[in-house]
């Protein structure tokens, strides 16, 4: 019981943290279709703003054992990938 409990936690855990980097793709699409270009400071700072949180969140679920560290940088790298997708994808518009 208590072991599916943590698995159930841990489950949660990465299902949350993947649901907040998608939350961040999709600010930066709306914000390089709409808003702003790349190379606008306020687009660095919303992106370097919502990446720390991220990462902080990453580091307090891997602090706690819900998820490993391997698995919070993957995370981080998937996101990444997509948001340079993006910015190359802007810069040929």
């Amino acid at each position: 019981m208590a072991s599916d409990m943590i698995i159930n936690h841990q489950e949660k855990a990465h299902a949350l943290l993947k649901a907040d980097a998608d939350k961040i793709l999709k600010l930066i699409k709306v914000q390089m279709d709409n808003l702003t270009m790349p190379q606008c400071p306020l687009y660095e700072e919303v992106l370097d703003t919502q990446m720390f949180g991220l990462s902080r969140e990453i580091d307090f679920a891997v602090r706690l054992g819900l998820i490993e560290e391997s698995d919070g940088k993957v995370i981080l790298d998937q996101l990444e990938q997509e948001l340079s997708i993006l910015h190359e994808a802007s810069l040929k518009k």
